[in-house]
């Protein structure tokens, strides 16, 4: 069986603005304590699993030069640009369509795909691995869409559930019940006391033909599309792509832009579950440094060039090359300063940092995003 992966890293990140920007989103941010972007943490972690010519990364074109330069080591001609903005559908068609350009001698059923993301934390890598293995090894053999649940420890709302028939032993495929929306505090509150509902890791593994008849049936619309894309990328499938295919823009635009969730995994009746034998977060917005990082002994995340007097459980990020920061008295707080723009917030409110970015939008202000 060859296995291939696919780590989606078009996303914009913008919840860790003014840090992130449209060319330098999270995924090229060094967000943990291990001092690596996101992205390389990605391919670090599967590289002993897939090997670096097995491994492609599908971004945004504004963000295929920025990739590549972050990962000089990693193969350019697998670093490939979406045609235009979609979602994680497309995405998926379009990684489809690659790879069985790509490996054309093989057939369809005798290749498996991961599909990873480009900017979660997991931990221990060691134990992603041997998940990541048990969710391949199953799809490939019962011909499933399978993915990968993290047993909840929270009652988290920002997170979309996954439910079983019973609890499920950790690395052990179960079937899929329901997938569910993300909940209000009491569905969360009841999900995580039932123990058999995870969070929905957004990782997937399945055999490219089953991937592909799936999709099918969930979108017929996708069956001649990818066939269409396999053609366009024949041609340079060996070759470092500065953008996409001329020929790709076209068909890649007829695609809905619809979340492999929405589009496929919620309806096929092929789909099961591995509960997740590792942690993982999600580092959604500037709250996730609190469970990324070590902090100091008031509870403060510190970074940077900054004076900071009697704070308690703040995130003080200074990122400025020219600039310092002094913060006092502040408790629950995140201040983060760039070169060019400061966001002052409470701690409880860094998921509306999206909010500003959208007023930034709308003033048309696009230099600082």
């Amino acid at each position: 069986m060859q296995r291939t992966c696919v780590i989606m890293a078009g996303g914009s990140g913008e919840r860790f603005w003014p840090v992130s920007r449209k060319a330098y989103p999270k995924q090229l941010l060094a967000l943990t304590d291990s001092g690596k972007t996101m992205i390389a943490e990605a391919i670090e972690r599967i590289s002993p699993l897939i090997s670096y010519r097995d491994i492609f990364i599908v971004t945004s074109e504004i963000l295929l030069a920025p990739i590549r330069a972050a990962l000089p080591e990693f193969p350019p001609e697998n670093i490939i640009a979406e045609p235009a903005k979609r979602n994680t559908a497309p995405c998926l068609a379009l990684a489809a369509a690659i790879i069985s350009a790509r490996y054309t001698e093989i057939a369809l059923q005798d290749i498996s795909m991961a599909v990873l993301t480009a900017d979660h934390a997991v931990a221990p890598a060691e134990e992603f691995r041997k998940t990541v293995d048990i969710a391949l090894h199953y799809a490939e053999k019962a011909g499933r869409l399978t993915t990968i649940g993290i047993v909840p420890t929270r009652p988290e709302t920002g997170y979309g559930y996954i439910e079983t028939a019973s609890k499920t032993e950790v690395n052990t495929p179960a079937e899929v019940i329901r997938f569910c929306e993300k909940p209000d505090i009491v569905t969360a509150r009841r999900f995580l006391e039932s123990g058999n509902f995870y969070w929905n890791s957004g990782m997937f593994f399945w055999r490219l033909d089953v991937f592909i008849d799936e999709i099918t049936v969930a979108m017929p619309l996708y069956s001649e599309k990818i066939a269409e894309l396999t053609q366009a990328y024949s041609k340079s499938n060996k070759m470092a792509l500065e953008a996409s295919e001329p020929s790709a823009r076209e068909c890649f635009a007829a695609f809905p832009d619809i979340s492999i969730d929405y589009g496929l995994m919620e309806r096929s009746r092929k789909t099961s579950v591995v509960p997740a034998g590792f942690s993982w977060d999600d580092v959604g917005s500037w709250d996730a440094l609190d469970r990324l990082r070590v902090a100091d002994k008031s509870g403060n995340i510190i970074e940077g060039n900054s004076v900071a007097i009697d704070n308690k459980h703040s995130i003080i990020i200074n990122k400025s090359s020219d600039m310092t920061a002094a913060v006092i008295g502040t408790e629950n707080i995140a201040v983060i300063v760039t070169d060019d723009a400061v966001l002052v917030c409470p701690k409880d409110k860094v998921q509306d940092v999206k909010k500003a970015v959208a007023a930034l939008r709308e003033k048309g202000e696009e230099k600082y995003l």
